[in-house]
């Protein structure tokens, strides 16, 4: 938690009582070290603060908006956003596995403009102009949030009690970074996600201050704004989790010092205690989950019509949509059908084909030599299975219903489907499916031929119907649900997909449905289209819906990417992401961050780290280097940036998802901060007088003229550390702003670099186009 100078009319409103020693308790201590000492005159007034904070936002509109119309193309991952923007203006049902705050603020700026959604950013290069897309509104909302996380940043270390040069240094690290110039320029979610995370600092800090007002009109305001900025983050993408961890622990160690019997202004009873713990949990747990839900509420009141993200969601979701497809095209399935089926999430057909299982498999387990059953991409003959009932000497018309055991009759070969124990090819604990011939199918073997249709959330005697069907294929004896995967098969699998049986018949990826009835005619009656009524589903039962989609989805982007980057190749900046190109003019956007500035602050991050462990290692030899405040700032104020960075770093570490440059932008901001944080310590610290006037004061002797004597002293040791605080705030942006220059062209996609100019700029190796 940041440790700030206290406001002092707080701190006369706490009762403040004289030891009985004849000391001064640590309460009226503050009082007599904060609030007696008068300014240094060397010191920065709340003028030079403002006047500055203005300079610097100008700065940042300068940096963000400067040439935004180029390209005037779709640019990365804008055929994702822009698309979707687009898709909330049409009112048509999309999935995403990002929550919908900030698409939700692209579709609003859409809305705001007069645009009608009619583009879809297909591809990357598409034209704005020929398209008539209003592309400058769409990027001028990043660009704003980016500007003012600029501000944002300057003003978590004004609140937090900083000096100037100070702020300067972390706000200049934001503002000349090609990083987030880049990200805020574009119609990409991660300006909105990076803004929702620094005010979320900044609404904490501002909290923290207050926190001899508890329960003030102030002190709720400042923790209500906390946790709706976090609520924001994590409705942006789920990564903002990680700043609910970063407040979390501060909340947990503040909490833990107000249980301290000996805590400065009196133990707090228990009684009292919950309150502060109820409070914190409203405002940071309850009031943030509530503004989540009501975005998700505003996501679905608006999509209201069939779209691209149906296939994502269950029958009972689709028929909350209109114009749905899938149910227009739901049919009532009859015995002795033929059908096609299709695996939910993979789409692959369960098909077969004459070629047999090998004798053993590359492990030296042993196969059955059965007959292939496969998972394939196409429709195709050999996709087509008839539906046929236990008893073979029933009718043809009666339909199929939910529980029902059926046997399935593979058209092609003329052979009936069939698991029995026997291991699956990469599944050691998994069934093997087969087809047997018919006459095979009898006997002992009957009861390993039949199946059972599982409708998803279907109800007794429910009838099974193709596409809108989804349903669970349970083998009847052993209790193993059909499913396959991705993984390819090997050569003599023709590298299609495995089909085996799962123990596990819960998850959602053993759901299936039935694509098609090739043997019904066209013209049969089954086919008509009656209109149907649109239905409707409790919001929370879509929520949760959408959820499980949303997480599964997310933790199956794991796929190769050739600009993905893994963690520990952040700090460093060892690689980038192209984002454009443009062959005729040599332009290109890529997409990286200003390496000089990201290179001090990773060494300013091992630095601070190597100052506490030498510190912690002084204490424990009896050696105590610091004075009490500068220690203090050291750990809670820095520790509490340093705890951010470190959350919002290490915790990419543990996914398994596709990662990439820009998830290190939130860590990127807080190791600025860190810097920022770090100068003034260097150049800063408290003079040896402070420390014998906060000694003195602890033990009561003389403790307010104690304090008085230290003035002089801190005046002149404040004019000669500001001095040193501005030089190395200058000889910190000098050095930024080249690296800044340098890269400009690839952030901002012109002018057009020559080969030579391009090899300049591989100072890492990198994969830059035009190199040659």
């Amino acid at each position: 938690m940041a440790t700030t100078s206290t406001p002092q009319g707080s701190l006369r409103q706490r009762s403040v009582g004289r030891k009985k020693d004849g000391g001064v308790s640590d309460v009226e201590l503050d009082d007599i070290v904060k609030t007696s000492v008068k300014k240094p005159r060397a010191a920065s007034s709340e003028r030079d603060y403002k006047v500055t904070l203005v300079f610097i936002t100008a700065l940042a509109f300068l940096t963000r908006f400067w040439g935004i119309s180029h390209p005037n193309e779709v640019v990365f991952d804008e055929v994702h956003f822009g698309k979707f923007a687009s898709y909330y203006l049409e009112r048509t049902y999309f999935f995403d596995v990002h929550p919908p705050f900030g698409k939700l603020l692209f579709a609003f700026m859409g809305w705001l403009v007069g645009y009608d959604g009619h583009f879809h950013f297909e591809n990357i290069g598409d034209s704005y102009i020929a398209n008539k897309v209003p592309y400058v509104a769409f990027r001028s909302m990043p660009a704003f949030l980016g500007t003012m996380t600029v501000s944002v940043v300057y003003l978590i270390m004004w609140e937090s009690g900083y000096s100037l040069p100070a702020c300067v240094v972390a706000a200049g690290l934001i503002l000349l970074d090609n990083a987030h110039i880049g990200q805020t320029r574009l119609i990409l979610l991660d300006a909105t996600l990076v803004f929702a995370m620094a005010c979320s600092l900044l609404a904490y800090i501002k909290f923290y201050k207050l926190r001899h007002q508890p329960f003030s009109r102030k002190w709720w305001k400042w923790l209500i704004l906390t946790g709706f900025a976090l609520s924001c983050d994590m409705s942006t993408k789920y990564v903002g989790l990680f700043a609910f961890i970063t407040i979390g622990s501060a909340v947990v160690i503040d909490l833990w010092a107000l249980l301290d019997v000996k805590r400065p202004g009196g133990a707090l009873s228990l009684p009292e205690f919950g309150k502060h713990f109820a409070a914190r949990a409203f405002g940071l747990i309850v009031m943030p989950f509530i503004f989540y839900l009501f975005w998700f509420q505003v996501h679905f009141a608006i999509l209201n019509r069939s779209g691209p993200g149906d296939d994502f969601m269950t029958p009972e979701f689709q028929e909350t949509l209109s114009d749905n497809a899938m149910l227009q095209n739901s049919i009532t399935i009859e015995y002795y059908d033929t059908i096609s089926i299709k695996h939910k999430e993979t789409k692959a057909y369960l098909h077969s084909h004459p070629e047999y299982y090998p004798l053993r498999y590359d492990d030296g387990r042993v196969s059955s030599q059965g007959q292939q059953v496969t998972g394939y991409p196409y429709n195709d003959t050999n996709n087509y299975w008839q539906i046929i009932p236990v008893d073979d000497d029933q009718k043809t018309g009666r339909p199929v219903k939910n529980h029902d055991l059926v046997r399935l009759r593979h058209l092609g070969t003329d052979t009936i489907l069939l698991s029995h124990d026997v291991a699956s090819p990469f599944y050691p604990t998994n069934q093997e499916f087969t087809t047997v011939p018919l006459t095979d199918a009898y006997g002992d073997r009957l009861q390993d031929t039949l199946f059972e249709i599982r409708i998803e959330n279907g109800k007794p005697n429910q009838e099974f119907k193709s596409v809108s069907g989804h349903f669970k294929f349970i083998h009847n004896p052993s209790k193993v649900a059909m499913w396959t995967h991705p993984t390819p098969l090997p050569d003599w699998g023709h590298k299609q997909q495995e089909i085996n049986g799962n123990k596990q018949i819960a998850p959602s990826s053993n759901v299936w449905l039935v694509d098609d009835i090739p043997s019904l005619p066209a013209d049969d009656k089954r086919r008509e289209k009656p209109e149907r009524q649109v239905k409707t589903l409790p919001f929370l039962r879509k929520w949760f819906e959408l959820q499980r989609s949303m997480f599964w989805h997310n933790n199956q982007l794991t796929s190769s990417h050739p600009y993905a980057s893994l963690p520990y190749q952040w700090p460093f900046l060892l690689r980038g992401v192209s984002f454009w190109t443009q062959n005729d003019t040599r332009q290109q956007i890529y997409f990286l961050g200003n390496p000089i500035g990201w290179w001090i602050a990773s060494s300013v991050l091992a630095i601070y780290a190597g100052i506490v462990a030498a510190d912690q290692f002084s204490l424990r030899r009896g050696i105590d280097a610091l004075d009490h405040r500068t220690r203090s700032r050291l750990y809670n104020s820095t520790g509490f940036f340093f705890l951010a960075w470190a959350t919002h770093y290490f915790s990419f570490f543990v996914m398994g998802r596709q990662l990439f440059l820009h998830h290190y932008l939130p860590a990127h901001l807080a190791s600025a901060l860190v810097t920022g944080a770090l100068v003034e310590f260097v150049f800063q610290t408290e003079p040896p007088e402070s420390e014998a006037a906060y000694q003195a004061a602890r033990s009561g002797k003389k403790a307010a003229p104690a304090a008085k004597r230290h003035v002089t002293a801190r005046e002149r040791f404040a004019g000669q550390s500001m001095m040193g605080s501005w030089i190395a705030c200058l000889v910190i942006l000098t050095l930024v702003a080249a690296g800044w220059y340098f890269f400009l062209p690839l952030t901002y996609g012109y002018p057009g670099l020559s080969v030579e100019e391009v090899l300049r700029r591989k100072w890492l190796g990198y994969d830059l186009h035009f190199a040659k």
